[in-house]
């Protein structure tokens, strides 16, 4: 399988990206990676290390930048490290696409080059966010601000296939994101996409959930319009990093604190791994022709790594396929 790694795309590049794709090389041996964007630049980095076989690079002379418009970026960077990697996608060079860059510029190029997959209105950005149990699968956290009731009824299809295949859930439950859990409550976003879930034979509906619960590790798949879904997403990193300020605040403060930190590290280890967001690379896009996953433009070398497995993994178990045969029966 290959996959495409936007090798100019994060805050770090490309010096993050080669070292993600080189350990995810290590990791995985039935992957090979194409490295696109300056070549010179690129290749500095790959002389650094061991030369590996399953690498290679395609030259792109432009960079696009996180303050770029989506819309500059499809009509004066079309030579671009993101474009570049998009067109070897949509041409079947290469398998799935990796890229820690612009958002919106990422999602506007593939909705505009790769195309919408049948009866998809508007494709969709699914997180997995850890809770005291399991992993939980979150949409939209960003790619629509505004939605339509049967937005969401997309998305919880979408969710519920990819939390199937991706997290391994059999038959999970859908809950919708509201401000309480009876029916009635929400505004009008809620309340008519709440009819039209509770009436949606290809999902396991639950009905409504507060953001009360969304930790507490119950939960499968929860859906909301992507402006929610974008402000919990930033919330949670911000709060799982402040927590651990705070944390590491206190403990300096006295002797005996100092003395339990120390005897305490590995399990505080331990949660910050089960908490990071290096530890799930990156998110999906759902509802595009081709698997394309965006990183965090500040991604580490080993959110690059698992962002390259996890696109690996959404190709493998065809993710894409079965929201196309899902979505496709639906609507017959």
């Amino acid at each position: 399988m290959k996959i495409a790694l936007d090798a100019m795309g994060g805050d770090f590049a490309p010096q993050n990206e080669v070292l993600g794709a080189l350990e995810a090389l290590k990791k995985n041996d039935s992957i090979q990676i194409v490295l696109v964007g300056r070549k010179d630049a690129i290749q500095a980095e790959l002389d650094k290390h061991p030369t590996n076989n399953r690498i290679e690079i395609v030259h792109a002379d432009d960079v696009v930048t996180m303050n770029d418009s989506p819309t500059l970026v499809l009509k004066e960077k079309k030579n671009s490290s993101l474009n570049v990697s998009i067109k070897l996608l949509k041409e079947g060079k290469v398998d799935a696409l990796v890229s820690a860059g612009n958002t919106g510029a990422v999602l506007a190029a593939s909705i505009f080059n790769l195309g919408r997959i049948k009866n998809v209105e508007r494709p969709a950005i699914v997180a997995v966010f850890p809770t005291l149990r399991k992993p939980l699968v979150i949409l939209d956290i960003g790619a629509n601000v505004d939605c339509r009731p049967t937005h969401l009824q997309q998305f919880a299809e979408m969710g519920s296939i990819f939390s199937e295949k991706i997290v391994g859930v059999k038959n999970p439950v859908v809950k919708l994101l509201n401000i309480g859990e009876e029916a009635e409550k929400g505004n009008d976003l809620t309340t008519q996409a709440y009819q039209l879930l509770s009436n949606t034979k290809e999902i396991n509906f639950g009905g409504n959930i507060e953001p009360k619960h969304l930790l507490d590790g119950d939960l499968d798949v929860v859906v909301c319009d992507g402006f929610v879904g974008n402000v919990i997403l930033k919330f949670a990193e911000c709060t799982t990093s402040a927590i651990f300020k705070m944390i590491k605040d206190t403990v300096k403060k006295n002797l005996l604190g100092t003395i339990g930190a120390i005897l305490m590290l590995p399990v505080f280890k331990q949660l910050k791994k089960k908490v990071e967001y290096d530890e799930f690379g990156g998110t999906l896009l759902l509802g595009v022709k081709k698997v394309v996953i965006i990183a965090h433009g500040a991604a580490s070398p080993k959110a690059i790594c698992n962002a390259v497995l996890e696109a690996r993994k959404v190709k493998h178990e065809k993710v894409v396929e079965k929201i196309e045969e899902v979505l496709a029966g639906s609507k017959d």
